[in-house]
């Protein structure tokens, strides 16, 4: 197997230490079938221990080992260093607080994960009494691909709107909430519907498609942002023809 020399330029950033973000030079053999986190890790382990990045399974599946890669937002485990050129640089992904060089803080974003409601929303009497909710291989196409989504928070890095509206849910939480909109088993419609329409929500995306380009699973979250906004105004149009029942 062959083995070349390829320069990893790294962001570095000690909290501790830093009062900015710069720069490192790594100059390191690598071979044909590595990822670009195999040399990340090789650094880690041979040239440089105090390098900090976060990285898992290694197989495109937790998501947790997302940086920017030539200023892209990709998984390292996924990309073939041998798909870049001499000189490859990584740095966090965008949009997010930096704990320490290639490590983001993600908190925040996982409270949004939470504001959609992501979970089955059914009446507890009627799954007792009906037992197990039957689901045709139609019902589940309706949402399948949305639930692919691994939280790499690629989507978000790349995101316009991120950058410039802090409050602004997110692809990644309202493609969330639109996959559980659109199950057959799950009644919290209305309740989601509501927080899409609000502050941050769905009306916020301007339909740039770059979390769809940088996905790596394939959710679209941008085409289910573009379904649920058609949705609530199919919603908003019937509520003047049916009002809704107010709540005693």
């Amino acid at each position: 197997m062959s083995e070349v020399k390829k320069t990893i330029v790294v962001t570095r950033f000690d909290p501790d230490k830093d009062e900015v973000p710069k720069t490192q030079s790594y100059e390191i053999p690598v071979q044909d079938d590595w990822k670009v986190l195999e040399a990340l890790n090789y650094i880690k382990d041979n040239v440089d221990p105090t390098l900090s990045h976060r990285w898992s399974c290694r197989m495109a599946v937790c998501g947790s080992c997302g940086m920017n890669v030539n200023g892209e937002p990709k998984l390292t485990c996924k990309d073939p260093i041998s798909s870049y050129g001499d000189t490859i640089e990584v740095a966090p992904l965008a949009n997010f607080p930096v704990v320490r060089d290639l490590v983001v803080e993600l908190e925040g974003f996982m409270d949004k994960f939470k504001a959609v409601k992501p979970w089955i929303i059914a009446a507890k009497e009627r799954a007792a009494e009906e037992g197990t909710h039957r689901q045709s291989p139609d019902e589940l196409a309706d949402f399948k691909s949305f639930s692919m989504c691994i939280n790499c928070m690629l989507c978000y890095s790349a995101c316009p709107v991120v950058s410039n509206e802090p409050d602004f849910l997110g692809p990644a939480a309202l493609a969330l909430g639109h996959r559980y909109n659109q199950d057959s088993r799950d009644e919290g419609a209305d309740e989601r519907n509501e927080i899409f329409r609000d502050e941050g929500g769905i009306f916020s995306c301007s339909y740039a498609n770059e979390c769809t380009e940088v996905c790596p699973k394939g959710v679209n979250p941008s085409g289910a942002i573009q379904q649920a906004k058609l949705n609530n105004v199919v919603d908003w149009a019937k509520s003047f023809v049916v009002p809704r029942r107010k709540s005693s």
